[in-house]
């Protein structure tokens, strides 16, 4: 029997929950897809597989973007850093606000996790509206980094989310 692609793990295991987190919103759950191993292997080969050779580092945008950039890079043996949210980093950082799709908030990132130059391939769940990786984009840049792609396992296209990220390499999985 083949195996699944990460197309279908995601098709097969997430989970579509209405008014989440708040009245009007419907949100893909992709927390079942994190759970079997097999479909986390498939979607994390898959999410950096274009990008082979491109990157010295991930950055994962917090909190389910952690568990995918986590496991890309320990796959491609890179370090990772992280994107947080306020209060979450203890040493001087970065921040960036930014608008998204139920309201607006902060991203920040410590700026000498990685060397001046790295070349940083950003990985998050889903792209929405845009608002998170393109602030994700800002911080980067704004440490000197830079962006090597976008990766994400789902992409909403009627949120029109890569609008916001012009000239972007950007690779999604599953886009509903």
């Amino acid at each position: 029997m083949p195996s699944e692609t990460a197309q279908d793990a995601i098709a097969r295991l997430s989970r579509v929950v209405p008014d989440f987190p708040r009245d009007g919103v419907i949100f893909r759950d992709l927390t079942p897809v994190f759970a079997d191993g097999a479909a986390l292997r498939t979607i994390t080969d898959s999410l950096i597989e274009p990008f082979a050779g491109t990157f010295d580092a991930i950055a994962g945008v917090e909190a389910r973007g952690f568990v995918l950039a986590a496991s890309a890079a320990y796959a491609s043996g890179q370090g990772i850093a992280m994107i947080r949210k306020p209060g979450k980093l203890p040493r001087a950082v970065l921040s960036q606000d930014y608008d998204l799709e139920y309201g607006s908030t902060t991203l920040q990132l410590h700026p000498d996790e990685l060397a001046p130059g790295a070349r940083v391939l950003l990985i998050d769940d889903v792209l929405a509206t845009g608002g998170t990786l393109a602030a994700s984009c800002s911080l980067v840049e704004r440490a000197g980094w830079s962006i090597a792609g976008i990766a994400v396992a789902l992409e909403i296209a009627a949120l029109h989310g890569r609008t916001k990220l012009p000239g972007r390499f950007l690779h999604s999985l599953f886009t509903i």
